[in-house]
């Protein structure tokens, strides 16, 4: 995980390119926004200088017909101005929401394509917030501050012009006022995107706590340790606030110089005009026309500082969004997807398989080699970390191989599409994941076409869970909510089981499936998964000897390969290593039996 406090890598005008280019597809939208809010402020420009035609014009000599159709172009310049603003709304709300949605699904989609190393090393929180916050900054920035950089611009340099055209002396005060801006605003970026990327990750980081104190409810109850939890919240929550400060004490000392700087340029500008109105070389409607210009140029000048401090907070968070976005998947789709023959048989080979973490230095797996043949049923066993859970794993590339190869029917799963060989493979994992859905729902996603509610009960009576599911409120659309924790540890179990079962894929692959079961279910469940596999290929992570039984050969594994492989009996015999394994085991499960 990065750290909070670690450096921002680019510019904030390099990642607010970056940002832009993104924009691209909506280019016409945002120029008609800035047009029109463009066209509102030059309205409110030209007010000031209608003010002076009216003072200098009518009211100097009474003429009460020309100041009431100047007096109704003041009147439709407001209009036009007010108009144009509703305007830019609308134009603006409809192309930023579709940005930020097209944003977030892309994201969504890239994180499900990376591998799981990289969801191992960032905590869930950090990606909720690039979710959620960052994006939402993201819009803010495309519908307020993209605008209002280029308007707010444009109005600048518009409003000195005319300044420079009613008086030189005039334009070179509120210009001497502005300079000064640009050494502050520097200063200012250079300071305040550092403290908003710290303060994005801290929030992040808050994020994880909350949601794993959410998740691990039962467990803090149970241990007593929600005190715990709270300090280490409080202790982050903190920090987080500290960062705030931190902004809000830059911002604070921005705001006052960027006001300071524009009523002391107005100030100057009342002076010197007030002289040259009384020595008679500056008429007084001019003189109240440069007010009325340098207090509208107050806003979009004072804004510079909130505009900057947006960007900056824009830009770490397009730098966050890209954190992600930037990392390539290092599960790939082949360039020219094989196609395994048809029908597929279901061989599966490990030939010389090397697996190593990415940042470990030792190989988990050196030269694994096993074969299981069309129908067959295979135990993988092993010690704790041998790994097990890590090769099979490797099966429906949940991770690659580092060295040798997996085949299935002859073709390297690497060169078979990932949709096709997650169809070919149905995977049931020990710790059963379910979400917040109907059982239905829950169980059809092991499909990856529509299915009926026939071939939903089989599959849940493969997993003998059709009893318990009938006798839910609303049955197959009971809703089961995050993570399923209102069932039980067996029950979510037997759910994440017949959704494995359900498509009948050639080859299934089961990691400990039935450590949640009590020993009657089990068998029960044991007899109707002989019946289910006897068309397919099935390699099984077991745990329990019961399970083991349930193979036509059983494999060993140990320092990374597989030292024995035969039936039950013949390793029962010649094996004293999986003799010692079995007694084990034995042991493990007469303890959970004991367990009151």
């Amino acid at each position: 995980m990065r750290s909070p406090s670690a450096q921002p890598k680019r510019s904030t005008a390099a990642s607010i390119r970056r940002l832009l280019s993104e924009a691209y597809p909506e280019r016409w939208s945002f120029a008609a926004a800035i047009a029109v809010t463009l066209g509102a402020m030059l309205a409110g420009l030209a007010m000031p200088l209608l003010m002076r035609r009216i003072i200098d014009g009518p009211v100097a000599s009474g003429d009460l017909t020309t100041l009431l159709w100047l007096s109704g172009l003041f009147l439709l310049a407001g209009a036009i101005e007010a108009g144009m603003f509703y305007l830019r709304r609308r134009i603006i709300a409809t192309p930023v929401t579709m940005l930020e949605k097209r944003l977030r699904l892309r994201l969504f989609a890239h994180l499900q394509r990376l591998h799981l190393g990289f969801h191992d090393r960032w905590p869930s929180g950090q990606l909720l917030s690039r979710m959620g916050g960052d994006l939402s900054t993201i819009r803010r920035w495309l519908a307020m501050c993209l605008v209002f950089f280029v308007a707010n611009g444009t109005v600048v340099i518009t409003g000195l012009a005319i300044l420079f055209y009613l008086s030189p002396v005039f334009g070179l005060i509120e210009l001497v006022a502005m300079l000064p801006m640009v050494v502050i605003s520097w200063i200012f970026e250079q300071k305040y995107k550092t403290v908003a990327r710290r303060a994005q990750d801290q929030e992040g980081d808050l994020t994880t706590t909350i949601e794993e104190s959410v998740q691990g409810l039962r467990v803090l109850k149970a241990f007593g340790r929600g005190k715990d939890r709270l300090k280490i919240f409080s202790a982050q929550a903190r920090a987080l606030r500290q960062s705030e400060l931190h902004k809000a004490k830059l911002l604070a000392l921005l705001w006052p110089l960027t006001m300071l700087l524009p009523e002391i340029a107005l100030a100057v500008v009342l002076v010197d005009g007030g002289l040259q109105v009384a020595a008679g070389t500056l008429t007084l409607g001019t003189l109240v026309a440069a007010i009325t210009i340098c207090t509208y140029l107050d806003w979009p000048t004072r804004s510079i500082g909130w505009l900057l401090a947006e960007s900056n907070e824009t830009a770490s968070a397009v730098e966050r969004y890209y954190e992600f976005m930037d990392t390539e998947p290092s599960i790939v789709e082949p360039k020219r997807p094989k196609r395994p023959a048809r029908p597929v048989r279901g061989l599966l080979r490990f030939e010389d398989v090397q697996f190593q973490y990415p940042g470990s230095d030792i190989p988990l797996l050196r030269g694994f080699d096993l074969e299981l043949k069309p129908g067959e049923t295979v135990a993988l066993v092993g010690a704790t970390g041998s790994g097990k859970s890590t090769a099979i794993g490797l099966v429906n590339r949940l991770y690659d191989v580092t060295g040798g190869r997996i085949t299935l029917d002859g073709v390297d799963i690497r060169d078979l599409g990932l949709a096709e060989l997650r169809t070919l493979v149905s995977m049931a994992f020990e710790e059963a994941v379910l979400f917040s859905a109907s059982v239905r729902e829950n169980v059809a996603m092991g499909s990856d076409r529509p299915v009926t509610d026939e071939e939903i009960e089989q599959a849940l009576a493969v997993a003998q869970a059709l009893d318990f599911v009938r006798e839910l409120p609303a049955g197959l659309d009971t809703q089961i909510g995050e993570q399923g924790l209102s069932l039980s540890g067996g029950q979510r179990q037997r759910l994440a089981l017949a959704r494995a079962v359900l498509a009948k894929p050639p080859v299934l692959v089961l990691d400990d499936p039935l450590s949640a079961l009590d020993v009657h279910t089990e068998a029960e469940v044991e007899a109707a998964l002989r019946r289910v596999m006897v068309d397919g290929t099935a390699l099984i992570v077991a745990h329990r000897p019961s399970t083991v039984l349930l193979a036509d050969r059983v494999a060993l594994l140990a320092d990374g390969r597989i030292t024995v492989l035969g039936t039950h009996q013949e390793l029962l015999h010649s094996s004293p290593e999986y003799h010692r394994l079995l007694s084990t085991m034995e042991d493990d499960v007469e303890a959970e039996v004991a367990v009151p």
